[in-house]
């Protein structure tokens, strides 16, 4: 076994022992359906000897914190991180699974800054936990990144030392799902009723979401601005979930069925879960002239085949490995050279506090 896998063998014990000591925290205020297992459990199971190369015994351990491993897009991010990982012998990333629950992350941070690590890479579960994080973190000194759950409210001035944000400008996701949409208008292809009016269903990633929040009103607010008028039939916050989104579908499709021309969703697992729905009552297979169009973010591959069948009407990447490459790059330039972006090619938002990752659209190959 090479010094890289004993070194990271023995930090994953050390959290998990740690885990175990001080499992059962509280859940503060996010959603839990997701999350099964125990911190210990959790902790046990991660995966932490991916890599065959040598190690020259003073690479960095980098510290990520997933809200939710299971997140399709959460799962792309990970696994470009593991080819980063597995590419560079100047890091050693120690992956940590949140399962959607605030107390079983919390557990997790105060584990890994008791434990000690060079740097943390922290998609936080809940948004509002991300102040009491901070404070757990300062007390330690470890540069930390949060990424993913836009939470640049709670970084004041004087956190940029130590803290940043990488993420997405979310209402550009919102206007891109707009413009897809209005395109289809124009070209006829989408009053089902014949009304004139543009009837819509909405699922909704988290009411308390910034994102959600964002692509919510800019997706509507585009449509409109390019002179369509538009009837808003159901609006569901399905949690970011496959299940979820075609629970809600299904109770749609028994009532307005002729009177929905467009599902807008905040991500693609929920529009997944709307197309599910909508091939269980004979529309949106590939073949039929009556479907419904739907819309998604993030470009997962399991939407981006649907779209490439015909069944799904476009997505809006979210580009997982330009989010990976920036979250390594800058950690190390912040360990090897004081600043996270001082010296590369990365750029701070208009906030100073954030740098955005670009979103594109995708309709077809």
């Amino acid at each position: 076994m090479n010094i890289k896998k004993i070194s990271r063998f023995a930090l994953m014990a050390a959290l998990s022992l740690g885990l175990t000591a001080c499992a059962g925290g509280s859940n503060e205020g996010a959603n839990t359906e997701e999350a099964t297992s125990t911190p210990a459990e959790n902790a046990s199971t991660e995966s932490a000897d991916t890599k065959e190369t040598s190690s020259s015994g003073d690479s960095k351990k980098i510290a990520v914190l997933l809200y939710n491993g299971s997140d399709t897009y959460i799962a792309s991010v990970r696994q470009a991180l593991e080819k980063i990982d597995e590419a560079d012998d100047s890091i050693e990333l120690v992956f940590q699974d949140g399962q959607n629950n605030q107390g079983t992350q919390t557990d997790q941070i105060n584990n890994i800054t008791a434990q000690g690590v060079d740097g943390i890479l922290l998609n936080i579960v809940d948004i509002s936990a991300a102040p009491t994080a901070m404070d757990t973190i300062k007390a330690s000194g470890i540069p930390t990144t949060f990424f993913n759950r836009d939470m640049t409210e709670s970084l004041s001035e004087e956190d940029l030392d130590n803290f940043m944000f990488i993420g997405t400008n979310a209402p550009e996701a919102g206007v891109m799902q707009g413009e897809i949409i209005s395109k289809l208008w124009e070209e006829g292809k989408m009053d089902r009723n014949g009304n004139g009016v543009l009837d819509y269903v909405m699922l909704n990633g988290g009411l308390d979401n910034p994102e959600a929040k964002a692509r919510t009103e800019y997706s509507v607010k585009t449509i409109e601005e390019a002179g369509i008028e538009v009837n808003e039939v159901a609006f569901q916050d399905a949690k970011w979930s496959t299940d979820q989104a075609k629970t809600a579908m299904d109770t749609w499709l028994q009532t307005n069925q002729d009177n929905i021309d467009a599902v807008i969703s905040n991500n693609d697992d929920m529009a997944i879960g709307a197309i599910s729905a909508l091939q269980a009552v004979g529309l949106n297979t590939g073949s039929s002239e009556d479907n419904m169009v739907v819309v998604g973010v993030d470009a997962t591959d399991l939407a981006v085949a649907e779209i490439d069948k015909g069944t799904m009407s476009g997505t809006v990447k979210q580009d997982a490995e330009g989010m990976a490459k920036a979250l390594i790059d800058t950690m190390k330039n912040k360990l090897e050279n004081g600043d996270f972006v001082e010296g590369t090619d990365y750029k701070l938002a208009e906030d100073n506090k954030s740098i955005r990752i670009d979103y594109q659209v995708y309709t077809g190959k």
